[in-house]
C-alpha cells in the first residue's frame, strides 16, 4: 500500500510503502528498490518493521513523475505492492509496481 503526502512549498510527493504482515510473514528484512534508487542494493530504502508486522519506509519523490519499484525481501524474494498505481511488464517475465505522483 502507498500513501502519498503532497508538499505545498516544493514539488515533492512524501510516499509511505507499507507491506502487510501476511505478504511476506517470515520475512527478517524487506528493501525497497526502484528507479528512485537506480534499482541499487546498497541504495536500497530499508523498511522498518513494526509491532504489527508491516514493514514501512517513507521516500520522498519528485512530484509528477511516475518510478517503477518493487520489494526485495530478505534478499532472496522479490514482490509487487499489491495496491500499487499501476504495473508495467518488464523483459524478465515479470511486473514492476508503478507510483504516480501526480496531485
Amino acid at each position: 500500500m502507498i500513501t502519498k503526502q503532497f508538499m505545498k512549498s516544493k514539488p515533492v510527493c512524501k510516499a509511505t510503502f507499507s507491506i502487510p504482515a501476511e505478504l511476506a510473514p517470515e520475512a527478517k528484512t524487506v528493501v525497497l528498490l526502484g528507479e528512485f534508487n537506480g534499482w541499487n542494493a546498497e541504495d536500497g530504502i530499508q523498511m522498518k518493521k513494526q509491532k504489527d508486522g508491516i514493514f514501512k519506509a517513507v521516500v520522498e519523490l519528485e512530484a509528477g513523475k511516475e518510478f517503477q519499484f518493487r520489494y526485495l525481501v530478505d534478499g532472496q524474494l522479490w514482490i509487487n505492492d499489491n495496491a500499487a498505481d499501476k504495473y508495467i511488464p518488464t523483459p524478465f517475465g515479470v511486473e514492476n509496481s508503478v507510483v504516480v505522483t501526480l496531485n
